[in-house]
């Protein structure tokens, strides 16, 4: 059998001083960060951040977005739905075209994170 070490109590006692508390996510933390997640891992594709870097720099039409991302209009009208359903974006109609603009002000934050990280100075 192997001996077990002796520990002092007063060595157990700075321990717990010094130890961490245990954080433990309450009901709505969790929830908001499962919602946090959700709209995450729906901008984590190329094509929707360069629409996301596009709209930050003011409102385009589908087939505007579609031609710089070199992608069918059918295609980027669902990047831009599935964005629109966590609130990036909000689209206005004139006449016949739609205009989508930026809805959720910390995405110009969260861009320039990933620009400064990602994109050549």
């Amino acid at each position: 059998m192997a001996k077990k070490k002796a520990v002092s109590t007063s060595a157990k006692a700075v321990d717990r001083a010094s130890a961490k508390p245990e954080v433990r996510p309450t009901a709505s933390g969790a929830t908001a960060f499962t919602e946090a997640a959700e709209c995450l891992k729906t901008i984590a594709h190329p094509v929707r951040l360069r629409m996301i870097q596009l709209l930050l720099t003011g409102r385009y039409t589908v087939g505007e977005l579609a031609a710089d991302c070199q992608i069918p209009d059918n295609v980027a009208s669902e990047h831009l739905r599935l964005m629109q359903r966590c609130g990036f974006f909000t689209s206005e109609r004139e006449g016949r075209r739609v205009y989508y603009q930026v809805a959720e002000p910390h995405l110009k934050q969260l861009m320039a994170c990933i620009e400064s990280r990602f994109l050549p100075q």
